[in-house]
């Protein structure tokens, strides 16, 4: 019978072939980070290379690219949990390290670039090598991720959801050129380095969701010119840059408390 042979054909089809729940959401991942890259390209570079004068569209277009990653960083947030709790396919980490690429690697890296061709004060070879920095960074971080063991519940480096959007914060900050390169090559190398990051589960789950919830209407208030809008976007990134490098200095100071409470704990059993 037909619908038989249907079932017995679905039944024999490989598992990797199958795509899971988390699978579809980190899907939606690399899809949000192709976006951004294409509202960067038609709503910021192409106006400026056609002379274009700077009109609010050009805001709501880096506002919608920016929210593009954030919404990415979301499906990487949630497809984590998902394949924790049901089941991920066999092709579930090779899926996630490919978005992750496009969305917190090409699509803050072309910011960047993209940055460096329509600012006033940017030099844009300088700002390529930035940007070619960035990409880097992320390639080798998510390369360092699928062959290295960390201890449970911590990242070795930045993870590059985070990192991609500090390295747009950077960019939204409009410091002068050569700060704003300090501190992109800064954020990549902090990607890459061996600093621990704690992942986000449980409350730390929910308080990164809280904040890309809050930086999304920071940027919806800036797209839309509300007022006070670029003051509260601007502490909003400055905020990102700060737990950045907050954040590990917290896992430094786990790390030391459990050290010494270790020690103590080797001294007290070698007493009589």
């Amino acid at each position: 019978m037909p619908e038989a042979d249907e079932v017995d054909d679905e039944e024999e089809m490989p598992l990797s072939l199958r795509l899971s729940i988390a699978d579809t959401l980190t899907l939606g991942n690399a899809t949000c980070g192709f976006m951004a890259v294409y509202f960067t390209t038609t709503g910021i570079l192409i106006p400026d290379l056609t002379g274009s004068p700077a009109t609010g569209m050009t805001r709501h277009s880096a506002a919608t690219a920016v929210i593009l990653m954030l919404c990415a960083a979301v499906f990487d947030l949630f497809d984590g949990l998902v394949a924790r709790k049901l089941r991920s396919s066999p092709m579930g980490a090779e899926l996630d390290n490919l978005s992750d690429l496009i969305s917190f690697g090409l699509a803050p890296a072309y910011f960047v670039l993209v940055y460096g061709m329509v600012a006033d004060d940017a030099h844009q070879r300088v700002a390529a090598v930035g940007a070619i920095v960035v990409l880097l960074a992320v390639v080798l971080r998510l390369a360092r991720f699928s062959c290295v063991s960390v201890p449970n519940g911590m990242f070795q480096g930045m993870p590059s959801p985070f990192g991609a959007l500090t390295v747009v914060s950077i960019v939204l900050l409009e410091l002068p050129f050569v700060a704003t390169l300090l501190a992109i090559l800064g954020t990549a190398w902090l990607m890459v380095s061996r600093v621990e990051y704690p992942k986000p589960r449980g409350r730390l789950a929910v308080a990164m969701l809280s904040w890309i919830v809050v930086s999304m209407g920071l940027l919806a208030a800036w797209a839309f010119d509300a007022p006070s809008g670029q003051l509260l976007l601007q502490t909003g990134c400055a905020l990102q840059l700060v737990m950045g490098a907050v954040i590990p200095l917290f896992a430094t100071a786990r790390r030391v408390n459990n050290f010494r409470d270790n020690r103590r704990e080797a001294r007290a059993a070698q007493l009589p």
